[in-house]
């Protein structure tokens, strides 16, 4: 599976090269681009399908921005729902952080698109705690491995990535 979907990562230009600033402060030789991976219909299939095949039946976390369009498509690949979670609570409506039907205990697992730090990824599971969810997982996409999984172990959540950089740098 991770070979389609490095293949089509890579076909649709997501993975460049070159100097990048990232969103944690620190630069790159390469990035991911997200919104290219997010909005390519074949990436979003093989994403969503290979989320599916890693749920139970619990109900997904999208991370705002980026984990949402992946949340949506597992959603409807899996037949199971979906919370949003803002990285901040909206100033208008509900003002909710949290958006979506969420019962409390119930189970959720983060989906999110790309772990430098994993700090979004981290601010989201605590959101989603603090409304009463149970969250113990995250579904990412690219692992660029530089201290997600760590961050994320810290605070009690497994990280799964399909691809790591080790993955996408390769043959390069």
């Amino acid at each position: 599976m991770s070979d389609d979907l490095i293949q089509a990562l890579r076909d649709a230009d997501a993975v460049q090269f070159g100097e990048f600033e990232l969103s944690h402060g620190g630069t790159s030789d390469y990035y991911v681009d997200k919104y290219l991976f997010e909005t390519d219909p074949r990436c979003l299939r093989l994403i969503a399908e290979a989320f599916a095949e890693r749920l139970d039946g619990e109900k997904l976390g999208g991370v705002a921005l980026g984990g949402v369009p992946l949340a949506a498509a597992t959603s409807i690949t899996a037949d199971v729902p979906y919370v949003i979670a803002r990285k901040q609570a909206k100033e208008y409506g509900t003002g909710n952080r949290i958006e979506g039907r969420l019962d409390e205990g119930e189970e959720v697992v983060v989906v999110e698109d790309i772990a430098t730090t994993g700090q979004s990824a981290v601010d989201a599971v605590e959101a989603l705690r603090d409304a009463g969810a149970e969250v113990n997982r995250a579904l990412l996409v690219v692992d660029r491995e530089e201290g997600g999984r760590e961050n994320l172990a810290d605070h009690g959540v497994e990280m799964e990535a399909l691809v790591t950089a080790s993955d996408l740098l390769a043959d390069r």
